[in-house]
């Protein structure tokens, strides 16, 4: 397994092949068109509960009609392992969903 405190190359990051999240400095983020804020909002939810179950909290905003998520780990000061995970599993739910990375 990998070491959840080690923060990732650019290219350990890019080979991870995450389509809908693009790097931004330390952060990975993505944007998910919702088209509405019901479906926004299960979204969120959805991504909370997995969240939860990681100890692993990311940066939400959910407007009308988008979901913005920020991945970070704050405690080594950029991207690691657990941050590919959440990655990963939000994109499920997006895609259970209908929702595409705008």
């Amino acid at each position: 397994m990998a070491d959840s405190k080690k923060t990732l190359t650019p290219t350990e990051i890019a080979d991870a092949a995450l389509a809908d999240w693009q790097l931004d400095g330390e952060t990975l983020t993505a944007r998910y068109a919702t088209g509405d804020f019901a479906t926004g909002l299960e979204l969120v939810s959805r991504i909370g509960a997995s969240a939860e179950a990681a100890n692993h909290h990311p940066d939400l905003t959910l407007t009308y009609p988008e979901v913005t998520v920020a991945l970070t780990s704050h405690d080594v000061g950029g991207i690691t392992a657990r941050d590919l995970k959440l990655a990963r599993a939000i994109g499920e739910h997006a895609a259970q969903l209908g929702i595409t990375a705008s």
